[in-house]
């Protein structure tokens, strides 16, 4: 079996009324950026990659420069791809746009393997330790009109009380955008609607400074958070370490994060309490097995990151599956050994209208894919109703 071709797919959804912030930008649409790669046995695989940013770069570094290297190539051995592809490009993509390119290919390479053999890709893994995984809903962004504080705050106790009555046991919310006392005025009143049982999280998505994310943990500290995610910028390995030691809220980072090589120096560097990476965006599965090992070494929680499409849900199932419970225990508690999955809840068909299969929430947990490979099938009227134009 030989890969035949590879093409890109640049997707969009323009948000209209239902623009959203968080601490760094303003949200006006949904886009990913997935890759399509079929084989000469006609066996399709999807991957996705990059998250953050536009999506056009990563499709001309695949359809230019890596994707051109795997025609012909056997799509059963992403390990081997994954290497040479890194090597060929670490002088100049050890991190962002190539190791996203290499993530969407590695994923749709993953998804290929399994098809051929007819096995899930947590199979592949190694094996799975559950059939579905406690979902933590990601919502309480700010809206257009965040300086109207009466009207957020009102519009954030009605939200917040929806995702309690929906089943979910645990909340992410975004702060950072904000002044630091308004935003914990808004976290009182969604720890107010969801009621003391409900596990609530907090992601800056690195709005602070190293003081200021320390004097944040601390005003947080009354509302019980679980986690503080990426309270300053990822460059800054001394800032983690010191809100880490300072603040009294566990610290989770590594989204924007590539490779083995970035985590060993997050990770090792005493950085975080539980990693998150972003299949999409680290460097694909070949990478979170790596990045995985190097977790337990050091007794750290590896709680993958999820943006994006059906197909990084998807993957993100199969991951998510194949993590143990770490530390090993005989009844695994979610957040304290037993990793979770990120379901974003504003509005994205990219995610909710591109796969036959539904993602659906089944008393607060989303089942993982028992199919070959990522045991999902995309929707070619969703390729082309979402197409950018």
């Amino acid at each position: 079996m030989k890969i035949r071709s590879i093409r890109s797919h640049i997707l969009r959804v323009p948000l209209g009324d239902k623009v959203f912030y968080s601490s760094q930008a303003r949200f006006p649409e949904r886009n990913s950026y997935l890759v399509r790669i079929e084989t000469d046995t006609g066996l399709v695989g999807w991957g996705e990659g990059g998250q953050y940013g536009p999506p056009e770069p990563v499709a001309a570094c695949i359809d230019h420069v890596l994707g051109p290297k795997l025609i012909g190539r056997d799509p059963t051995e992403p390990v081997r791809i994954w290497d040479e592809l890194y090597n060929f490009s670490r002088d100049f993509g050890q991190k962002g746009t190539y190791v996203e390119a290499l993530s969407a290919l590695d994923i749709a390479l993953w998804d290929i393997a399994g098809k051929a053999v007819g096995l899930p890709v947590w199979k592949l893994l190694g094996g799975r330790f559950r059939d579905s995984i406690k979902a933590y809903a990601t919502g309480c962004y700010y809206p257009e009109a965040f300086n109207d504080l009466p009207a957020v705050l009102r519009d954030l106790e009605r939200e917040a009380s929806g995702y309690r009555d929906a089943g979910f046991q645990f909340l992410k919310v975004k702060v950072g955008l904000l002044d630091l006392r308004t935003d914990v005025k808004r976290l009182a009143v969604i720890r107010e609607a969801i009621g003391p049982n409900i596990g609530l999280l907090v992601d800056a998505n690195h709005a602070y400074s190293a003081a200021s994310a320390i004097r944040m943990g601390r005003l947080m500290e009354p509302l019980d958070v679980h986690f503080f995610e990426e309270p300053v910028v990822p460059e800054d390995r001394d800032g983690y370490r010191r809100v880490r030691r300072e603040n009294p809220i566990p610290v989770a980072g590594g989204e924007c994060e590539f490779t083995r090589y970035g985590f060993r120096d997050l990770i090792g560097g005493g950085c975080v309490d539980i990693a998150q990476p972003d299949l999409a965006v680290c460097g694909g599965f070949t990478a979170f097995i790596q990045i995985l090992a190097l977790a337990g070494a050091y007794g750290v929680m590896v709680v993958p990151h999820v943006w994006g499409s059906g197909i990084a849900v998807a993957t993100a199932l199969q991951a998510i599956a194949a993590i143990p419970p770490s530390p090993h225990t005989a009844n695994p508690v979610p957040l304290l050994n037993e990793p979770v999955i990120e379901f974003d809840r504003k509005h994205n068909p990219l995610r909710d209208d591109l796969l036959e299969e539904q993602i659906t929430l089944v008393d607060g947990r989303l089942p993982v894919p028992d199919g070959p490979g990522l045991g999902v099938t995309v929707r070619e009227s969703a390729l082309t109703r979402f197409a950018s134009r």
